[in-house]
């Protein structure tokens, strides 16, 4: 007879319900064998170490515990001489809605803000906002959600005043009805002065300031009277026969 691979008596991949904090056993077997048959283990695409005594003809591993990020995880059993001989066993961790994201927020009145509730869990949440304590009601051109399996965001684009209050995030799963709040601040929008009117206006003043200086220093040194004139008087002229009167 040919040989037969089974996991916890299965022949076939198969899906594994579970819950966080638990743990699971699984038992990989060779029926039908003749000979001493290695097998091997695999979480995802990786290899699981096995001790030598764990891997012949028969191999168990425990995982624990079992956490929410393990949903969805692959453990393979495979028959070392011929990995194509294999069985699947797909975690499905069912968890309560677990949510997260940045509890206050604050925004400039006329800008855009997000909030973004993180969200997970399994069976998948309906999800839903709320502000403060009633069903948000969404405004076009104003709101807007995005949603994927991990994410629920708001967006509220050009903030009013009347934005400010408390959203709430819901998150309701058959398992459990989950609420996240995030508070909104809105600010009053700032004045902001542009810089190249002062810059402007504070070389126009320096200019007229260094023109005066320089207009007030020609003032100062000018000489008065006839620019023919000389130093020593009229008499220290090599022409002059006798004084000359300038009138």
């Amino acid at each position: 007879p040919d040989v037969i691979l089974t996991v916890n008596n299965n022949t076939q991949n198969f899906v594994l319900q579970t819950t966080p904090g638990t743990s699971e056993s699984l038992k990989c077997a060779v029926q039908n064998h003749s000979q001493a048959e290695e097998l091997l283990w695999y979480r995802k695409n990786g290899r699981v170490d096995l001790k030598a005594e764990n891997k012949i003809n028969s191999s168990d591993i425990c995982i624990y515990p079992i956490r929410a990020d393990d949903n969805g995880i692959t453990f393979t059993c495979k028959l070392q001489r011929n990995e194509s001989m294999s069985i699947s066993v797909i975690l499905d961790v069912t968890y309560e809605p677990i949510l997260g994201g940045t509890d206050l927020q604050t925004a400039e009145e006329g800008s855009s803000i997000k909030l973004d509730c993180n969200v997970k869990a399994n069976p998948q949440a309906q999800m839903m906002w709320y502000k403060n304590d009633s069903v948000l009601n969404l405004e076009k051109n104003h709101h807007q959600i995005y949603q994927t399996s991990e994410l629920f965001q708001l967006s509220i684009s050009k903030v009013l005043k009347s934005d400010n209050g408390t959203y709430s995030c819901h998150a309701k799963s058959p398992l459990k009805l989950e609420i996240k709040d995030f508070h909104l601040i809105i600010e009053d929008k700032k004045i902001v002065i542009p810089n190249e009117p002062i810059i402007a206006a504070a070389v126009v003043v320096t200019c007229t300031i260094l023109f005066g200086l320089i207009a007030r220093r020609e003032q100062i040194i000018k000489v008065p009277g006839n620019s023919r004139l000389g130093g020593g008087g009229c008499q220290n002229h090599p022409k002059a026969k006798e004084p000359i009167v300038q009138s």
